[in-house]
């Protein structure tokens, strides 16, 4: 008998305990048949897969079975709620990660051995060897996988008072300039606004801080300070105590510990150590606005009633701690079609598949349709009935965050992140999986159900010869034309009103918003009208010229996904949500759009696609080289630098020079041929470029443009906006010389038919930038809208069609 127990090991701290949720399914120990923990892997699996764990694995069928029950714990009415006053999770005064508590959990545990024995644990656990009791006790004891992964991503609390010390707060300068901060009675000296003030600590200006998503706030006046001074630090007053106060950098664009506040202060006359708290703190802010949106869900259906949704289909889903924005993302995924044939009508395949289950992209996303389509995951639960188990209505997608989120720079963390980014990134790794691993049928690849072909027609009218390209993409990126709005006699009137109130120092909060109301057709003939390219050059022996591009579509996709570029920057550089009401129709038909190709009577531009591609990326800038030269380098190793910055750079060319100078190969003769190939962008790069606010195609065109070097691609993304990139640059970006060639060349892999579609799902986000807020998804089905926040699915009474981000659109059927 001792013989079945060879396998059974005792975990250590370096193994992963997955007894949280099963590998394949989101049963957990609450579930109504708890769950088995392999005592050889210490993966858990739930009943249902019980023996495809023992079929996987040969000889490892003995299993510790968890089941946790619910027991209720009286409320005592008399005793009110703890009051949150810390903007921080886990710890005394902050939010209770676990919410109230109106259960206590008892726990059980057996020893299962498949196919059919049973033994209850502790108690026979003297018929049981004692390596197999220690390893229960210690699978018991252990941390789980998830607990270990939650601690280093945030050391199992998060705290949003934690600051790191200013690197300006042993250096910073101030200026003599007999100013004296009087008590109290302080004012913006821009705009008179009375509260959330902010004392310069260099030159002592007190000016109002920056406008919160919501609205509330201030104008924005201390960090155009900063801009115009580059004077990094600010206190804001009303916060100052003896145990120190809210500090900000501009410079490094958080709240941050000054050690040496109280001397700071005293420069201006303020002697902290005699100040009281009279303004509320960056978290007293931060916890009431979280808390007024986090009650009405950040949802514009806050204020209606909503009516619950269950079944497959309508399974909501656990956020993990700004996870909305892949949730919103994963739930319309999961409508089409493609992606529940390719993961949900072949789980079983995946999860027979999967060698390593908990790192398998297949196995994971065919989990997570699994999840949300089954329906086994989204029961109504009857409010008077009491389950000693949780029936659940919800997913925790925990294993899918990990597995998605790993060693990516942005989605690895638990920051925020644009839900439109994600969507890219997640359709690049379905194709790249569809490629590389195996599939129940060779021709499954859902992500080319976005794919689609652009035609772009180059025409100089000095020359009347035109050029014809073609570029690939998932997504339809457009501006919003404010200038088409249907209402703009209301909106400069409402500006205007608000420019008034805001001068004379009355809140504007209570005045109802007047948005643009721009027809999304106009957006999208906007995008089609010609756009001016000046200093296009056709190839090398011909100057510059100012050409023509227009824009048609070459094929059109079955799912049409349309991102509105609501997100820019002030003048300030501060970022900055276009705040408008598109008028979206149900049904678009695009069938203007279509490209024709290279029309009789039309000559092409000469083609000399080789020497176009080395223009700016290998041709030297002379003109820079010399200014290098004769700073005392090597003519050649002058010449790499400036081809791998992207030739349009001195500071980076320079900088390159000074990390490279003491290579063996930086004095060796620079050849073309050397850089045959267009380097790819690495995810650590993108991450950077992507988090200054740059897209992750712009981001992959500059770091192709500058050979990676991220320092050379953020001066050429800034020099080259998205919306303005010279066309000869993004004919250089192109990777096949095929795409040179004059006439339009379709590629017979791409999806085609019907230009007219309806609309059948949206994503909205609240919040003045993509980095910060929340998303949630409207999508219809089964002959309605329903609403997809989370945890939260319902059916929409009034879908926010007009305040969206992100839209889907299906091809009609012909």
């Amino acid at each position: 008998m001792a013989d079945i127990y060879q396998n059974v090991r005792i975990p250590t701290s370096n193994d992963s305990v997955y007894k949280d949720e099963c590998l394949y399914s989101f049963d957990s120990p609450l579930s109504e048949n708890g769950l088995f923990i392999c005592m050889s892997t210490f993966h858990g699996v739930g009943k249902d897969h019980v023996a495809r764990h023992c079929h996987l694995n040969p000889g490892k069928n003995i299993f510790l079975h968890i089941s946790r029950r619910r027991i209720p714990v009286p409320v005592d009415p008399n005793v009110e709620p703890t009051r949150v006053t810390k903007m921080a999770i886990g710890v005394e005064g902050g939010f209770d990660a676990n919410g109230p508590k109106r259960f206590t959990f008892e726990e059980r545990y057996a020893i299962y051995i498949h196919p059919n024995v049973i033994i209850p644990y502790p108690d026979q656990a003297s018929t049981l060897p004692e390596h197999v009791k220690q390893s229960a006790d210690a699978i018991i004891a252990a941390e789980s996988a998830f607990l270990k992964e939650e601690r280093a991503l945030m050391n199992t609390t998060w705290n949003g008072e934690i600051r790191q010390e200013s690197k300006h707060a042993q250096t910073l300068e101030q200026l003599n300039n007999d100013r004296k901060i009087p008590p109290n009675g302080w004012k913006c000296e821009q705009c008179d606004l009375k509260d959330n003030l902010w004392l310069n600590l260099t030159d002592g200006a007190i000016l109002c801080g920056r406008k919160f998503f919501d609205g509330t706030g201030g104008n924005n006046h201390a960090v155009d300070h900063y801009y115009k001074t580059r004077y990094p630090l600010a206190v804001k007053l009303g916060t100052i105590t003896n145990k120190g106060a809210d500090v900000y950098s501009y410079d490094e664009d958080d709240m941050v510990e000054d050690p040496n506040l109280a001397i700071h202060l005293s420069h201006w006359g303020i002697n902290m150590m005699k100040m009281e708290k009279t303004d509320r703190s960056m978290a007293d802010l931060e916890i009431e606005i979280n808390q007024k949106y986090g009650e009405a869900s950040m949802i514009e259906e806050a204020n209606s009633k909503l009516q619950p949704l269950y079944g497959a289909g309508y399974t909501g889903m656990k956020n993990l701690g700004n996870s909305c924005y892949m949730n919103s993302a994963m739930q319309v995924l999961f409508t089409i079609k493609d992606f529940q044939e390719m993961y949900y009508k072949n789980c079983e395949f995946y999860f027979d598949h999967a060698k390593d289950p908990v790192h398998d992209f297949n196995a994971q996303t065919a989990k997570l349709a699994f999840g949300l389509l089954s329906g086994h995951y989204s029961r109504q639960i009857p409010s008077d009935e009491y389950f000693p188990f949780q029936p659940s209505s919800i997913v925790r997608p925990q294993m899918f965050r990990s597995l998605i989120g790993h060693g990516h720079p942005e989605f690895g963390t638990k920051q925020q992140q644009d839900a439109a980014e994600f969507l890219e990134y997640f359709l690049e790794q379905v194709h790249k999986h569809c490629l590389n691993d195996p599939t129940p049928d060779a021709s499954l690849d859902p992500s080319t159900c976005f794919q689609f072909q652009l035609e772009e027609r180059l025409y100089c009218p000095k020359t009347t010869q035109v050029r014809y390209l073609t570029r690939d993409d998932i997504m339809f990126r457009m501006n919003i034309p404010l200038d088409t709005a249907k209402n703009m006699h209301e909106v400069l009137h409402y500006n205007k009103t608000k420019a008034d109130m805001e001068k004379q120092g009355l809140r504007t909060n209570e005045l109802p918003v007047v948005r643009p109301i721009v027809p999304l057709t106009q957006a999208i003939a906007r995008w089609a009208e010609p756009e001016i390219v000046e200093d296009f050059r056709i190839n090398r022996e011909r100057p510059k010229a100012t050409i023509r591009k227009t824009q048609r579509f070459l094929t059109f996709p079955d799912y049409f996904l349309i991102q509105l570029k609501k997100y820019t920057y002030n003048d300030d550089w501060t970022p900055r949500k276009i705040d408008v009401s598109m008028d979206v129709p149900d049904e678009i038909d695009l069938s203007s759009l279509r490209a024709t190709g290279l029309l009789p009577g039309e000559t092409p531009m000469p083609d000399d696609h080789e020497k176009a591609t080395l223009l700016t990326r290998e041709q030297i800038n002379e003109n820079l080289l010399e200014q290098l030269v004769s700073m005392g380098f090597s003519i050649e190793g002058c010449k790499k630098a400036l081809v791998n910055t992207g030739n349009n750079s001195i500071e980076a060319a320079m900088n390159w020079v000074f990390e490279h100078q003491l290579d063996p190969d930086f004095d060796t003769p620079y050849h073309v041929s050397n850089r045959s190939s267009t380097p790819t962008a690495d995810e650590e790069s993108l991450g950077i470029l992507m988090s200054m606010g740059v897209s992750r195609s712009h981001a992959i065109h500059a770091l192709t443009e500058t050979n990676n070097n991220v320092e050379a691609a953020i001066d050429w993304a800034l020099s080259n906006p998205e919306n303005a990139s010279t066309l000869h640059s993004l004919i250089e970006a192109l990777p096949k010389p095929s795409l040179f060639q004059h006439s339009t060349q379709k590629n017979s892999h791409f999806r085609d038919g019907s230009a007219k579609y309806h609309l059948v799902a949206f994503i909205s986000h609240i919040g003045n930038n993509t980095s910060c807020g929340h998303y949630v998804a409207h999508i219809h089905k089964d002959g309605r809208w329903a609403i997809f926040n989370d945890e939260t699915v319902a059916m929409s009474e009034h879908p926010p069609k007009d305040l969206a981000y992100l839209y889907l659109y299906k091809r009609t059927s012909s």
